[in-house]
């Protein structure tokens, strides 16, 4: 039955070719989003050797604490301050001061020089009224021309116990009452609290009250800091953040969204943020939100011992150093020119290529990887997006120097279609030609008559999508003269090879390769059933492609082919959601580019509702990651609200390393499924791009924890690609500002942070 209907429906399609109207979005759901300036977050980390114990920061001076002593934070080192007392225990900053806590008395900082303020050894300070005051264990004193005197009444604390309180207003108590012990104290609404082991207090001169919570309680014994923050103040616990507002104590726990409930100390903010130290990273809380920074990316270590904050900055006392966050102002059109610097700083490109980065022997090295096209196609999209939207010459003199690149891929095989996956220099390179090939397949190179390359076959449909979407995009946006000949051309050996090589691609041995598999013997069989969704709509965005770029009858009738075979019915259900083992995030990012390929030429408009109905249900499934890549590429398709507020905020948070740092998020309290989003294939939490690594390609890594060290760069051309898209839709206005430190960075044409240029044999002339 089932057989017998998608007969029915592809001879019903058929019986429709002719009578198609090209596609146009005439409606547009989606709202245009500013370019404005946002603080982007900028990591640098100091590495020591003990741990870090407390950092304060006044103005240009921030000091850090280390076995006692005080140090000097400058630039990215440390360095001893030999004047500083001795046998410290904490660093504060108070009344635009910075004080040390010692065990032999209380130091403040003046002039650059040390004084010592009291002999006592106090806990905490605090303003108070415009007071500075401070406390030890037991005590509370203020600081009166230039003493601490105490604040103790002559006649003793007062407890709040109505049941010790006499009919003369006198109380009778069998033991004094004490204050302490004190281990924090702060002002809250003109009135003194103090923190104790587990316990929260009341101070107002004279009684200690115990009994003025209403509503709410402590949820540990274990308490750790005290905030006074505007008309509420925080409790640290090991168990949450607990907010005091009035006489109400509300706990924030994981599932409000707090990514760690076991805090070590809380620090005010410089944007009316509230940074909270904890067991496990740092964390900021602003306009209802929660930044996480951890161990990696951000911090040295994840135990949080102390928060400083400046101006703009932040320094995060770890176990192994300090984590310094800098908040720099940036546009979107910054951060795009931003890592189009890091790419030529680093020594991303070669030959026309984009490549990765790996450390082998201290070196930085270019991965000749399994897949050269598939990593310069999107910046390749990237600069014809941009050429399209500036005009700039630039930006057309590397789409075309990438454009080469992916020719030659095919050239160098020798047989017209067939590409290769990557070429290697015999005296240019210095990574090793990799020995495995697809899943763990020894690799198949093949050298070049003249001996100066090898090329690396056992192409996969990875590679023939890359090459399908990018170059029919240069041909449409960017190319000139014989530039638009070789296009087609590409496109049109390659549609052809795989038409005659049975909807497969043969390797030199005639037999298919691996992967390049678009036959129903393969995608309507057991063995590649799994496949049949979104091979099938590889091989009918190939032939759209091809017939646009050619207009020849052959990809009209290979097209006519893959209806007969059901191939627009299997795209429906081309998104697996099951097995997660078995879903493979590069699969999205290929179904992507295909739909965008098919759907930017197909005109038939029962088959256009059938490939809108596949990209409708895949990006309901890809919704949850909010990418820009997905939702732009679909908003862009269908006119249809896409999203992009969550693609901005993704967009701003896109970490400016791209370096593969280690990453650990699945210890968190917050891993919940946001309200309006269904996880459909097992993701746990839409973490932001700043608590893990965003593929270059803009893929997501659906992993909790990764453990790279920073081995490993990745090229940051799915940021291009991405905001550039954005840009020539409009989803995204070019900024208002003028200002040239918003909208640009400096050149630095000497700069080398990465691979050495390289030097080997030029590419031979591709047309």
């Amino acid at each position: 039955m089932k057989r017998f209907s998608i007969a029915c429906l592809m001879i019903f399609l058929l019986s429709l070719k002719g009578f198609s109207q090209p596609h146009q979005v005439t409606e547009k759901m989606w709202t245009p989003q500013n370019d404005e300036v946002y603080l982007q977050e900028i990591s640098e980390k100091i590495q020591t050797e003990k741990p870090v114990i407390s950092v304060a920061v006044s103005g240009d001076v921030c000091l850090a604490l280390l076995d006692g002593k005080i140090y000097r934070i400058e630039g990215e080192k440390l360095t001893a301050d030999n004047s500083a007392p001795a046998e410290v225990k904490k660093l504060q900053t108070e009344n635009g001061a910075i004080w040390a806590l010692s065990a032999k008395g209380l130091y403040t900082l003046q002039n650059n020089q040390w004084k010592q303020v009291d002999n006592r050894e106090f806990v905490d300070l605090c303003l108070h009224l415009g007071k500075l005051h401070a406390a030890t264990s037991d005590e509370i004193f203020c600081l009166e021309n230039g003493k601490f005197v105490t604040t103790k009444p002559a006649d003793g604390y007062y407890g709040s116990d109505v049941t010790n309180l006499m009919e003369d207003g006198s109380q009778v108590f069998a033991d004094p009452v004490e204050l302490g012990p004190v281990t924090r104290l702060e002002s809250y609404s003109g009135t003194f609290y103090v923190l104790r082991p587990g316990k929260l207090v009341l101070f107002d001169g004279k009684t200690v009250n115990e009994d003025f919570i209403d509503w709410g309680r402590l949820p540990s014994l274990k308490t750790n800091d005290m905030l006074s923050f505007g008309n509420r103040m925080y409790i640290g616990t090991d168990r949450g953040l607990t907010e005091l507002r009035g006489a109400a104590l509300k706990t924030i726990r994981g599932a409000d969204g707090l990514p760690v409930e076991n805090t070590t100390c809380l620090e005010k903010g410089f944007a009316n943020d509230l940074w909270i130290g904890t067991a496990r990273g740092a964390v900021r809380m602003v306009n209802g939100e929660f930044h996480y920074f951890g161990e990696g990316m951000w911090l040295p270590s994840m135990k949080v011992n102390d928060i400083a904050v400046g101006k703009n900055t932040v320094y995060v006392a770890t176990e192994t150093g300090i984590g310094i966050i800098r908040y720099e102002p940036f546009t979107l059109l910054k951060k795009a020119a931003f890592f189009e610097r890091e790419l030529d700083e680093w020594g991303h490109k070669r030959l026309g290529f984009i490549h990765l980065l790996y450390q082998k022997n201290g070196e930085w090295v270019r991965e000749v990887s399994d897949n050269d096209g598939g990593h310069t196609a999107p910046y390749l999209a990237a600069m014809c997006y941009k050429y399209a939207v500036t005009g700039d010459p630039a930006a057309r003199a590397e789409a075309v120097e990438a454009f080469k690149a992916m020719i030659w891929l095919n050239k160098i095989t020798g047989k017209d279609g067939f590409i290769a996956r990557s070429i290697w220099s015999t005296t240019g390179d210095k990574d090793e030609r990799g020995k495995s090939g697809s899943g763990g397949l020894p690799a198949k190179w093949y050298p070049t008559p003249d001996g100066k390359w090898y090329w690396k076959g056992d192409t996969s449909s990875d590679e023939v999508t890359s090459h399908f979407y990018a170059v029919s995009l240069f041909l449409d946006l960017v190319a000139e003269g014989k530039e638009k000949e070789a296009a087609r051309e590409h496109l049109r050996r390659m549609a052809s090879y795989i038409i005659d090589c049975g909807w497969t691609m043969h390797d030199m041995d005639g037999l298919p390769t691996r992967w390049a598999r678009w036959n129903p013997e393969y995608l309507l069989r057991p063995y590649g059933y799994m496949d049949r969704g979104l091979n099938g709509l590889e091989a009918l965005a190939y032939m759209e492609a091809a017939i646009a770029a050619t207009g020849e009858q052959k990809f009209k009738d290979g097209y006519e082919q893959l209806i007969k075979w059901g191939y627009p019915a299997n795209t429906l259900r081309q998104k697996n959601t099951f097995p997660p083992e078995n879903i493979a995030p590069w699969d999205d990012d290929l179904a992507f580019m295909s739909y965008y390929t098919l759907l930017r030429y197909a005109t038939d408009p029962v088959l256009r509702s059938i490939y809108l109905r596949s990209l409708e249900r895949t990006w309901e499934v890809k919704r949850i990651e909010q990418m820009p890549w997905y939702n732009i590429a679909y908003g862009a398709l269908t006119g249809n609200e896409c999203d992009l507020e969550q693609a901005m905020k993704f967009f701003r948070e896109w970490t400016l390393d791209c370096r593969e740092n280690n990453y650990f998020n699945s210890h968190r309290d917050d891993l919940f499924i946001e309200k309006g989003y269904t996880a459909y294939d097992g993701w746990v939490k839409i973490l932001s791009p700043r608590d893990g690594f965003t593929d270059g390609t803009s893929r997501r890594i659906n992993e909790l924890d990764g453990h790279n060290n920073g081995r490993r760069v990745k090229e940051p051309t799915g940021f291009l690609r991405d905001y550039w898209m954005a840009r020539y839709y409009g989803f995204i206005k070019a900024p208002e500002t003028k200002d040239e430190g918003l909208i640009s960075v400096p050149k630095r044409p000497r700069m080398q942070l990465g691979a050495a240029p390289y030097t080997g044999p030029a590419r031979p002339e591709v047309y």
